[in-house]
């Protein structure tokens, strides 16, 4: 059966007075910007051209055209080798460093910790990406599990989703309590908190995308038999619950970021431009040795924003 999904599945509709309604359309229709497909089906050999062509804009993104391959390839390389740089750091000086990418399904997480991984040792460059609790685990406390990842001395560890899958997933999906949710939120800050007084440099990177962009990758990964794998069931309920999972973001980036762990939101819509920018960030907020700031070039503040910007400016897309 094909997996059709429809805007208006996300939720109940609640009457309200005409006025009251026509006033809160006007104030949706001037907070967000409308989504331009009605309805998505995964299976079907093309999207429809109202999809294909929203996607690259969808969520507000700045660019108008991709960045070109050549012009990537170009200012990657001098970026893999300032991680290298790093890297010999983290080893000499026994740092602990972990970066955390949380985001969209299809957001392009893991395309982007690859372009970080793909020149270092990975003894010393881990990648966790960790499945769904076990019976024990779900008895644990919630943070252990994660706690049993950090880095050693001389050790990068990248976290292909993290400890909040409480703050996303799990609360749209129903597989917490709005109570366990809350919990996770208040107390979130202190367990990074604990790790930042301990020495590990953190550092947590939200990947965001357009309704129209996500629906072109997935539609894009259940065509290609090579990358099928990466869809689970989560990533079918992904865009019929956009909107839901647009609050959570919002209320997870608002209540977690803090001094010892900022979040900064990387807008992912053109993953080339999402995957340096991403770098780019994360050598200029470590103060490794013989950094070469020409190499790494200027963050493009269009494509990596604070958290206060990005939810002063609305935060997540809905629609």
């Amino acid at each position: 059966m094909a997996k059709k999904f429809s805007g208006s599945e996300a939720g109940n509709v609640v009457e309200m007075p005409a006025a009251k309604a026509s006033e809160a359309a006007q104030k949706d229709k001037a907070a967000r910007k409308p989504a331009k497909a009605k309805g998505f089906d995964i299976e079907a050999a093309t999207l429809p051209e109202s999809i294909i062509d929203a996607a690259y804009h969808s969520g507000g993104y700045p660019y108008g055209k991709r960045m070109k391959r050549k012009r990537y390839s170009r200012e990657l390389q001098p970026l893999q080798i300032e991680l290298q740089k790093l890297m010999r750091w983290v080893q000499k000086e026994g740092e602990r460093i972990v970066i955390v990418f949380e985001g969209r399904d299809g957001a392009g997480k893991g395309g982007t910790i690859s372009r970080f991984t793909q020149h270092l040792n990975p003894r010393h460059a881990r990648i966790v990406a960790l499945s769904k609790p076990s019976d024990t685990e779900t008895g644990q406390w919630y943070f252990q599990r994660y706690a049993a990842e950090m880095p050693t001395a001389g050790e990068m560890v990248f976290f292909d989703r993290s400890w909040y899958n409480r703050a996303g997933v799990e609360p749209v999906m129903g597989f917490c309590t709005p109570a366990q949710t809350e919990h996770f939120l208040r107390e979130a800050p202190a367990f990074e908190g604990m790790l930042a007084r301990d020495g590990i440099r953190l550092i947590k990177l939200f990947l965001t995308i357009g309704r129209e962009m996500q629906m072109t990758r997935l539609h894009a990964r259940w065509h290609d038999p090579l990358k099928r794998w990466k869809l689970s069931p989560m990533d079918f309920e992904a865009i019929p619950h956009f909107d839901d999972y647009s609050r959570a973001f919002d209320a997870m980036l608002g209540r977690t970021s803090t001094e010892d762990a900022p979040w900064f939101v990387v807008r992912s819509n053109d993953k080339l431009r999402a995957r340096l920018n991403a770098i780019r960030h994360v050598l200029r907020a470590i103060p490794y040795k013989d950094k070469d700031e020409t190499a790494i070039g200027a963050l493009d503040d269009k494509v990596v924003i604070s958290v206060a910007r990005y939810l002063d400016k609305g935060g997540e897309p809905e629609g």
